[in-house]
């Protein structure tokens, strides 16, 4: 994928949605915003880490906070872009690229519309691999390197950087400035000289969210769309249910609470329990558990396979949970210190999801 199209945005969003694990933000906002800025400005030329110059800096962008209140409070134009160009007033000859944080939902999105208007390309690649829900989640914090400035902003005009001492800290003033914002804002952090970028940076996953989105747009009367993608992915299949409980709050910016459903088709007479903290963290079937954080965790839906945000998760909906591994960097000492079950507060040790599942994945009714 040497350029993003409008045409290619649909798909993006869907690949990214799945990626997402149910966080991200609102993929259809996001998709809307990067149309009309292609619209405007032209589409969007794409960078592989291995073409990024080791000394120019690499700008990830996204929002922050509960995907519920972004839901409601959808960002002005003026607020996505202002972070990034904030910052690129700090190092105006210096900026190469713009970067997803992460591959989810309208995060993956947002900064395709930033790149489209500042006349930047964007890189295929991000610092998570999927979605999380803490900005010091990122793959340049498992290799101890520190965001020295974070750029700020929201709905009303508002406008902060800040220098952190390290990446905790960025989260911890980042989420107390986001609470403050209303419980979503707009954000810059984590730029870095190219050469950091291709270290750190999981590459092709805004090409591998294109071809997801390809692939569930695809006809094909023999195989169901959910076990298309499992083939795709090399994922496993975890519970086919029907949603008969769901718990959903905002607490301290975040979108947290489970869901249960009823098994359905090879699960009828079990139960599922899937806990959220904006995104999918722990699957559980009658007690065991079946994956968690950092691997992911996808809802999607029951007969078309697109997947479905924990902020859209319905009270009656059929849904196929799957699974698909996480990225290497995470399964390290420090990936799982930092985003494994326990830091979440789940009192269970980080178990990846191919040894938990073994041969019960191939169930797929």
């Amino acid at each position: 994928m040497e350029w993003i199209t409008e045409k290619d945005l649909e798909n993006i969003s869907v690949g990214a949605t799945l990626l997402g694990t149910g966080g991200g933000g609102d993929p259809f906002v996001g998709k809307l915003m990067a149309m009309q800025a292609i619209q405007k400005y032209g589409p969007v030329k794409v960078l592989q880490l291995d073409e990024l110059d080791d000394e120019e800096l690499v700008m990830p962008v996204g929002s922050i906070g509960a995907p519920s209140v972004s839901n409601e409070k959808i960002a002005s134009e003026e607020e996505i872009y202002a972070p990034a160009e904030a910052l690129k007033e700090f190092f105006p000859e210096r900026t190469q690229a713009i970067m997803p944080i992460e591959i989810g939902g309208g995060n993956s999105l947002l900064p395709i519309a930033c790149a489209a208007k500042m006349g930047l390309p964007i890189v295929d690649a991000d610092a998570m691999g999927r979605a999380f829900p803490e900005s010091q989640m990122v793959t340049f914090f498992l290799k101890g390197y520190q965001p020295e400035i974070v750029s700020m902003a929201d709905s009303q005009g508002n406008r902060i950087i800040y220098y952190p001492k390290d990446g905790a800290w960025s989260e911890k003033i980042a989420r107390a400035v986001t609470d403050v914002m209303g419980g979503s804002a707009n954000m810059a952090d984590n730029i870095f000289p190219g050469k950091i970028v291709k270290e750190c940076g999981i590459g092709g996953t805004l090409s591998l969210a294109k071809k997801i989105g390809e692939e569930l747009s695809r006809l094909n009367e023999i195989d169901s769309p959910v076990k298309r993608l499992l083939s795709l992915l090399k994922g496993f299949s975890l519970f086919e249910g029907k949603i008969d409980h769901i718990e959903r709050n905002v607490e301290g910016g975040f979108t947290k609470g489970k869901a249960t459903l009823a098994g359905i088709g090879c699960n009828k007479g079990e139960k599922l329990e899937l806990l959220f903290q904006n995104e999918l963290l722990l699957a559980s079937k009658n007690g065991k558990v079946l994956a968690s954080t950092p691997d992911l965790i996808c809802a999607l839906d029951y007969e078309t396979g697109k997947p479905i945000t924990t902020e859209t998760l319905r009270y009656g909906s059929r849904v196929h949970v799957i699974a698909l591994a996480c990225d290497p960097k995470w399964r390290t000492e420090k990936g799982i210190e930092v985003a494994g079950p326990k830091y979440f507060g789940y009192e269970i040790e980080y178990t990846p999801v191919e040894e938990l599942m073994g041969e019960e994945s191939i169930c797929i009714d």
